[in-house]
C-alpha cells in the first residue's frame, strides 16, 4: 500500500513525523505498506529551519511542490496542478492530508478527482464562524474525505453533526501528543537562558502569528503594554519570526520605560522552543499548537482568540481564552504571576499511541472506496 503523505506548513510536519515513523515501523515489521512525504511549499521556505527534520527524527520531503503565493486562490490552484501531475506520475493508493490549509484542500480535491482514498488528519475542527477562510477549507476537507482521525468528542461530534458516515470517522487522539511524548527527552535547554538570566518557571513565554492581530496596531499595542505591566518583575521571552517581531519591536520602541522586560528573540529551534515553553511560568500565545503543547506539560496559558478549535485545552487542561481583549488579557496575567491558575490534567487519548491507530486502521481500511 502507497500512502502519499502532504504537508503544507511547517506545524503540519509536527504532527506528521509521528505518523512516518508508524508506517516506518510497520514495513519493518512485514506489512505492506510505505509512504512518500510531499511539501506543497519550497525547498528553501524560511520557517523550515535546518534543524527542524533532525529535531522531529524525520526524513525531508521527496518531493517540494514549489508553490508560493499569497494570494489564497492562486495558491489554490497552482497545489492542484502541481499536485495532480505528482500523483499522475507516482503510483499511490491513499492520500493523508492534515489541518485547515488551503493547499490541504487543495491536495484533498485532487486525490478524490484522481479516485484515491482519502484521510483527514485532525478532522472535524471547527470555529463555526463561515467568514474565515479554513473554515471552509476544513468543511471542503471533511466532506471529501473517505476516513476522518479526529483528535476528539467536539472533533467527532462536528463531523457526526455535519452527516458524515459513523464508518469513516475514528477517534484516534491528539497526534500532536505523540510528538511531544517522542521528543520530551529530546528537549534541549536554549542558549538564551544563559544570555537572558533566565530561571525555570520565571519567564513568561509570548508567541504570535495571526495576521488579524498584526494588522490592529492600536490594539496589539494595548495588549502588549497591559501584558508587560501585569506581569511585572518576570521577564517576556517573545520567539518572533520577522513580519511578528517587526511589528512588536516598533511597539516596544514607543514605550522604552517598559521595553527592557520583553526579549524579543529569533525563533527557535523545535526542541529549544519545546524546552522554553514546558519550563517557563506561563504562556500568552494565540496559536492553537502551542496551547495544545501547554496543557500537556501543565503550564498556563493565555490564548489571544475568542474560540479554540481545541475546546478540551479550555474545559480539561489549562488554556484559558481572552480574546483580544486587553483588560481581560491583564486580569489573567494577574492570576498567573499570583500562581492562583486553574487547576488542570491531560485530556482523553493524549496518550501518544494516535500514530499507531491511524496506521493500523489505514491498513484495514485504506482502499475503502
Amino acid at each position: 500500500m502507497e500512502i502519499c503523505i502532504v504537508a503544507g506548513a511547517r506545524p503540519n510536519f509536527i504532527k506528521l513525523a509521528p505518523i512516518v515513523r508508524a508506517i516506518d515501523s510497520a514495513r519493518d515489521g512485514g506489512k505492506d505498506i510505505s509512504h512518500h512525504l510531499v511539501y506543497t511549499g519550497r525547498k528553501d521556505d524560511p520557517t523550515l529551519e535546518a534543524s527542524l527534520f533532525d529535531d522531529l527524527q524525520m526524513p525531508q520531503p521527496e518531493v517540494y511542490l514549489g508553490v508560493d503565493c499569497e494570494n489564497l486562490n492562486e495558491l489554490t490552484g497552482q497545489v492542484m496542478s502541481s499536485f495532480e501531475l505528482y500523483l499522475r506520475q507516482h503510483k499511490t493508493d491513499a492520500v493523508i492530508v492534515v489541518d485547515d490549509l488551503a493547499s490541504t484542500m487543495a491536495a484533498a480535491i485532487v486525490a478524490k478527482k484522481q479516485g484515491l482514498t482519502l484521510a483527514h488528519l485532525v478532522a472535524g475542527t471547527r470555529s463555526f464562524d463561515i467568514n474565515m477562510p479554513k473554515e471552509i477549507n476544513r468543511l471542503v476537507i471533511d466532506g471529501l474525505s473517505d476516513l476522518l482521525f479526529t483528535a476528539g468528542y467536539k472533533g467527532t461530534s462536528a463531523a457526526t453533526r455535519e452527516g458524515a458516515e459513523q464508518s469513516k470517522i475514528y477517534m484516534v487522539g491528539n497526534i500532536l501528543m505523540d510528538t511531544l511524548r517522542f521528543n520530551h527527552p529530546r528537549l534541549s535547554r536554549p542558549a538564551l537562558f544563559d544570555s537572558l538570566g533566565l530561571k525555570e518557571r520565571g519567564y513568561i513565554v509570548f508567541t504570535l502569528n495571526r495576521k488579524a492581530l498584526l494588522a490592529n496596531r492600536d490594539n496589539l499595542e494595548a495588549m502588549v503594554c497591559m501584558m508587560l505591566e501585569k506581569a511585572g518583575d518576570v521577564p517576556v521571552v517573545a520567539p518572533l519570526r520577522k513580519a511578528a517581531a517587526a511589528v512588536v519591536g516598533d511597539i516596544l520602541k514607543n514605550h522604552p520605560a517598559e521595553a527592557g522586560r520583553m526579549h524579543v528573540v529569533d525563533s527557535l529551534s523545535y526542541l529549544d522552543f519545546g524546552y522554553l515553553t514546558a519550563n517557563a511560568l506561563g504562556v500568552v500565545t494565540d496559536s492553537g499548537n502551542v496551547a495544545e503543547e501547554a496543557t500537556f506539560n501543565g503550564v498556563p496559558c493565555i490564548t489571544l482568540n475568542n474560540y479554540t478549535e481545541h475546546i478540551e485545552t479550555v474545559t480539561i487542561g489549562s488554556n484559558v481564552l481572552v480574546g483580544e481583549d486587553a483588560g481581560a488579557l491583564g486580569e489573567e496575567l494577574e492570576r498567573m504571576t499570583a500562581g492562583e491558575w486553574k487547576k488542570s490534567s491531560v485530556p482523553e487519548r493524549w496518550d501518544g499511541r494516535s500514530a499507531e491507530r491511524i496506521v493500523r486502521i489505514l491498513m484495514e481500511r485504506g482502499n475503502v472506496i
